[in-house]
């Protein structure tokens, strides 16, 4: 009684397996009685023992496996790019920032090639808690060049948050004791953070709290952060009080000091949006 039923079960699995299998142009092989793909000549059935009798089942033919592995490959790769553009939506907290990759820089400038090597040897300046600092004149890359350290470690799905104290001042603001130790505490849960123009926020008591916080959190979680700066370099090794040396000194120590000099890209890229917006508005652009 068992027996007819497991074969009942048996040759269900059986019909299951080989139906709707056969294309046009498959053929049966006359030495196995096999059914054989007629695009790759591989077997798209094969024989199975089971309980002392020989069953035939569908199996895949070669082009079939190539063709679902292509299918597992491409849905993989959709998968990782959703997974990366999430990461991107909640670690880079401007839009602009989306565009500064190391495709778009002059990867031959000194500083490029530094911050290149940072992505290069991220895994050993993590293990250190190596941050870098990027400090001088308005509009010379630093957000730029730190914005391409923070797309391509992204794209290596590594955890980056890229924000501000402005913005970080401002998510605080109106959250009670536990929320704001939860927010504070949840940005040490990315692998690196960089803050970006450092010292443009308001120099209040509460600022310098706040910022004194972010950082000493981070100085004692070991993790890295890169911060950019206009503010000079012999201010930060010589703060003016108490407030700002505390938060210096952790800076100076976990930081190696990148100087941006050199021509203001910011007010190049200025000057030639308001040379096209004048031939626009006078119609110089306009062609006869």
């Amino acid at each position: 009684m068992i027996k007819a039923v497991v074969d009942e079960v048996l040759k269900e699995m059986e019909n299951a397996t080989n139906e709707g299998i056969k294309e046009v142009d498959d053929y049966m092989d006359t030495e196995t009685g096999l059914l054989m793909c007629g695009q790759c000549h591989t077997k798209k059935q094969k024989k199975l023992s089971f309980l002392g009798e020989e069953r035939v089942v569908g199996c895949l033919c070669r082009c079939a496996a190539e063709k679902l592995e292509k299918e597992r490959a491409r849905h993989e790769a959709e998968e990782n790019l959703m997974h990366i553009q999430q990461m991107k939506s909640a670690g880079l907290q401007d839009r602009t920032f989306y565009g500064y990759t190391f495709e778009r820089c002059d990867t031959s400038q000194e500083n490029a090639i530094y911050a290149k090597r940072y992505v290069e040897h991220f895994s050993e300046m993590m293990q250190a808690g190596q941050g870098l600092l990027f400090w001088g004149n308005v509009g010379t890359g630093k957000t730029f060049l730190a914005g391409c350290i923070a797309n391509a470690l992204l794209e290596k799905k590594i955890p980056v948050l890229m924000t501000s104290f402005p913005k970080i001042l401002n998510a605080l603001g109106g959250l009670y004791s536990a929320e704001r130790n939860e927010y504070l505490a949840s940005l040490n849960r990315y692998t690196l953070l960089v803050i970006d123009d450092m010292g443009i926020e308001r120099d209040t008591q509460y600022t310098l709290e706040t910022v004194y916080t972010v950082i000493d959190e981070r100085y004692k979680s070991g993790k890295p952060f890169i911060i950019t700066t206009n503010i000079q370099l012999d201010i930060l090794g010589n703060p003016q009080d108490l407030e700002h040396a505390r938060i210096y000194d952790r800076i100076m120590e976990r930081c190696m000091p990148v100087f941006f000099g050199g021509k203001n890209y910011r007010s190049e890229l200025g000057q030639g949006n308001r040379d096209t917006a004048k031939k626009i508005l006078t119609g110089l652009n306009d062609t006869v």
